[in-house]
């Protein structure tokens, strides 16, 4: 099929829930994408902070094929070696004692409500169920139901409700806010380090810490969503780990698998220890070939030394940055941590922005607040991030002249 019948096929067989760019991707290498026409992007968007190692690793790609070679899939009512190697990197990783594997970020956050929920029955002693969870406005955890409940933004929820009860949403960063809707039910809170599709927003460290110190007291779950800005991004493994918090249950995927679907939640033991056999489960979920794919990730990051690049190369975006919104008048503000930096743009429109960096051979995202996000591979040079901000320039001015 050639791009015009790919995209004409899409429109008529896909159900309609996204506007995509009329472009075909056929296939990457390194930091750079190829679409079928045979036009090269630098991809600064990365399939949504997804693939961390970019394009066409060669021991990953291995992994995977000697994988499929062995087994792809089989039940949980079985052991298999790749789930149990991935657990212990994780476990390591995170700094949890236990883990349960996902097909997807979304997924992740479904079973670390339900494990919350289950702890809360526990401790109640007498079987209540009317437990409450904080979670933060502004903010996106995923697109099913339980998931869709606590992210903090109507215009997600408003076709899809009721919402399930007991979800009170606080102002992200005001620790304050917080507090006040703390009372006897409250079970738990929930919230991303870096509000990703929010805008890119970091947490501050009182307020992160503020609200560990409250959970702490008030004998509360923590809950960190670090879909997007775990696994090395902010440049620490997990962005809760720059901060010197641990949470009770942490969420992750993305660059968990780099492309082969796969999420997670960890726990500590005393709280992971509220699921027993029969209270969650997936059948796809530590599936030997997506944790075959996790144990390579891990494996990579290490030889690659990833996280150390990403402090490396995310202190020189974020200077380049940094100057860029000094000089240039569209930009009001950067914000961001390592190579997930988000900038609001103002007097022009950040979708409008985002498709004129595609023409220029740029890709990159938009968030919430007329804001572009770059959430590049992890594996970008300096050189690369000075290429990006030249197209980068360019797609400005254009859409400025119109």
């Amino acid at each position: 099929m050639n791009t015009d019948e790919i995209i004409s096929t899409a429109e008529e067989k896909l159900i309609h829930t996204y506007n995509r760019y009329p472009v075909v991707l056929d296939h990457g290498e390194g930091v750079r994408l190829y679409d079928t026409d045979g036009k090269e992007y630098l991809d600064f968007g990365a399939g949504i902070a997804v693939f961390a190692l970019g394009y066409s690793n060669g021991p990953y790609k291995q992994a995977l094929k000697d994988q499929i070679d062995k087994l792809i899939h089989t039940s949980n009512y079985f052991y298999n070696e790749p789930a149990m190697k991935a657990a212990v990197k994780v476990t390591e990783a995170t700094g949890m004692d236990r883990v349960f594997f996902t097909n997807s970020g979304t997924e992740a956050i479904e079973g670390a409500i339900k494990l919350a929920k289950k702890w809360a029955y526990l401790k109640s002693g007498n079987g209540s169920t009317d437990h409450e969870i904080i979670a933060m406005k502004n903010s996106f955890h995923g697109r099913s139901m339980g998931a869709l409940a606590v992210t903090g933004n109507k215009h997600y929820q408003e076709a899809f409700g009721p919402m399930i009860p007991g979800i009170r949403f606080a102002q992200y960063n005001d620790l304050d806010s917080v507090k006040s809707l703390v009372n006897d039910k409250t079970c738990a809170i929930i919230l991303e380090t870096v509000q990703g599709e929010g805008g890119v927003h970091p947490a501050t460290k009182e307020f992160l810490t503020g609200i560990r110190e409250l959970c702490d007291k008030k004998d509360i779950l923590m809950i960190l969503d670090e879909v997007q800005c775990g696994m090395g991004r902010t440049g620490s493994m997990f962005a809760y780990q720059q901060y010197g918090v641990t949470p009770d249950i942490v969420s992750m995927a993305k660059a968990l698998g780099c492309g082969v679907p796969l999420g997670a939640f960890a726990a500590k033991e005393e709280v992971a220890k509220a699921l027993v056999p029969g209270d969650h489960g997936s059948t796809y979920g530590g599936n030997p070939l997506a944790c075959a794919a996790c144990v390579s990730v891990f494996e990579q990051f290490e030889a690659l030394h990833v996280v150390d690049n990403v402090r490396k190369v995310g202190a020189y975006m974020t200077k380049r940055f940094d100057s860029l919104a000094a000089e240039n008048p569209y930009i009001k503000e950067r914000r961001g941590m390592g190579l997930l930096q988000g900038l609001e743009l103002t007097g022009l429109d950040a979708g409008k922005a985002a498709a004129r960096c595609l023409s220029e051979g740029l890709i990159l995202f938009t968030a919430a607040g007329n804001t572009l996000r770059f959430v590049p591979p992890l594996i970008i040079t300096e050189a690369d991030v000075d290429e990006c901000v030249t197209k980068l320039e360019r797609a400005l001015a254009a859409v400025a002249e119109g």
